[in-house]
């Protein structure tokens, strides 16, 4: 599967980035593990962290990088659009079978709208903090983002309940 991780950017000897690193480069080994293939916006914060990990499990690192961005030392592919940071993220999101969201801003809260807009399913990594924490808690039945129901948000705790969610998804 090509599967997005989205979250925090920014530098990654600093909160809320460091906050959440071990996550990051545990989850980027172990999706690299099994075999899929990351999507990411390619530059700093977690997807440098998601990226470091599946490099050192000898995974393919696909990043969509917004125009005039070279993107992170770990990256396999990169993909350099003319779209800004926004715009680059429907791409992003049409590249991908799942997303998951780690923490997280605004560009963050926007992936995760633009995947359930197009009924692509989410994992929510708890715990994480910004809009991944914040969309748990307004979530219509614990599973829908509005009454359309349009697909399932899922949540998940740590790195083996991604890994459960992603198998259970790909039969």
């Amino acid at each position: 599967m090509n599967v997005a991780v989205v979250g925090y950017s920014g530098p990654i000897d600093f909160p809320p980035v460091r906050d959440v690193a071990d996550v990051c480069l545990e989850l980027g080994e172990a999706l690299a593990k099994r075999g899929h293939t990351i999507v990411c916006g390619g530059r700093d914060g977690v997807m440098e962290l998601i990226s470091q990990g599946a490099r050192r499990a000898n995974g393919t690192v696909i990043g969509v990088l917004p125009q005039g961005e070279e993107g992170n030392a770990h990256l396999t592919i990169r993909i350099k659009t003319p779209f800004d940071n926004v715009t680059r993220s429907l791409v992003l999101i049409q590249t991908s079978d799942v997303v998951i969201s780690i923490g997280g801003e605004i560009g963050t809260a926007i992936e995760v709208l633009i995947a359930y807009a197009r009924a692509k399913p989410v994992i929510l990594f708890e715990g994480t903090g910004g809009w991944t924490d914040r969309f748990v808690q307004v979530l219509i039945e614990g599973r829908y983002l509005d009454s359309r129901k349009i697909v399932e948000i899922y949540r998940a705790k740590n790195s083996v309940q991604v890994l459960e969610l992603l198998e259970k998804m790909g039969r």
